[in-house]
């Protein structure tokens, strides 16, 4: 039950106490963590470098955080907080534990990650992959300010990185917070080729299924009564997101994943709030492929079988 009891910690009043933890005989910082923050402490994470919270712009040059921005960090420390706890989970190695970040933008993510985690450890490395040029070119240039000497920053998109000789053949952790479309589809397809001991996935902006939804709405409307979900623009669009979340659950089950879905934080702080955790364990459950392959049929949209949710065919 293990999922359950990172989710259990991590939103209990009292955070992760690593200092009482003597469980971990994986990767352990050669500095202190600091211990996760309760509800309404300090904003700012102790130990985390002020500086980069300015260079990032969370923090302005006074130090302050505006309410945008203040927004924008709780969703990122909270997700840290998943993330912490599973790489501590990672057993050691020489060259450390590796992070793939997809749809990374700015990388806030990839930065406190290494700030909080990996700067302290001294070892391993994080990826961020981003398409947007100017961005990995002012990550690339940040890192380098910061010191932050085992950041990588691929100018590739989600899919392509699969191909990429600048990524090493096994990645221990894979994100994508808020990839947009099928990019958090990617980043499964990626984290399943790279052998992925465990993925953390805020999915973001689902039109793929939707559209597919749309295709046929008339046919499926006189085929079942359990096309009025979709019957209504506004109702394609939410079912079309909500089924494409339960399909790449399924689909990772299928692939030997043990998963987990819960909140990011309050829905007060973002609508695209969705947490999907997936750690490998290598039970493979037909039954989960079985009913993925049932939901796609019953909804109308097999043409995805092929690419987007490839199965076994003795299923």
């Amino acid at each position: 039950m293990f999922f359950f009891q990172v989710v259990e910690e991590i939103h209990g009043c009292n955070g992760i106490n690593l200092s009482q933890n003597n469980r971990f005989n994986g990767y352990m910082p050669k500095h202190k963590l600091t211990s996760a923050p309760k509800p309404l402490d300090l904003d700012v994470r102790p130990g985390q470098s002020v500086e980069l919270l300015k260079q990032l712009h969370i923090l302005t040059r006074e130090g302050k955080l505006n309410q945008d921005s203040r927004r924008k960090l709780k969703q990122v420390y909270h997700l840290f907080q998943f993330i912490e706890k599973l790489l501590l989970e990672l057993p050691a190695s020489d060259s450390g534990p590796s992070l793939a970040d997809h749809g990374a933008g700015k990388s806030y993510l990839g930065f406190i990650v290494y700030d909080l985690f990996f700067k302290a450890l001294g070892q391993g490395t994080i990826y961020g992959i981003e398409t947007r040029s100017e961005l990995v070119e002012s990550s690339k240039a940040l890192a380098q300010k910061l010191g932050f000497e085992r950041m990588r920053f691929l100018n590739v998109s989600v899919a392509e990185s699969t191909q990429s000789d600048q990524l090493p053949a096994q990645i221990d952790v894979v994100t994508a917070l808020h990839a947009c479309d099928t990019a958090t589809d990617d980043a499964i397809a990626f984290g399943l080729q790279k052998k992925a001991k465990y993925m953390v996935l805020v999915p973001c902006c689902q039109a793929e299924l939707a559209r597919a939804l749309n295709q046929n709405k008339a046919l499926n409307l006189q085929r079942t009564p359990l096309a009025e979900l979709w019957r209504h623009p506004l109702h394609t669009r939410e079912v079309g997101s909500q089924l494409t979340n339960v399909l790449r659950c399924l689909y990772l089950e299928s692939q030997g994943y043990q998963v987990t879905v819960t909140e990011l934080v309050g829905w007060e702080h973002s609508m695209k709030n969705e947490l999907i955790l997936a750690k490998y364990t290598g039970q493979k459950k037909r039954t989960s492929g079985e009913r993925l392959l049932a939901l796609l049929q019953e909804f109308g949209v097999e043409a995805l079988m092929g690419g987007r949710y490839p199965l076994s065919t003795n299923l």
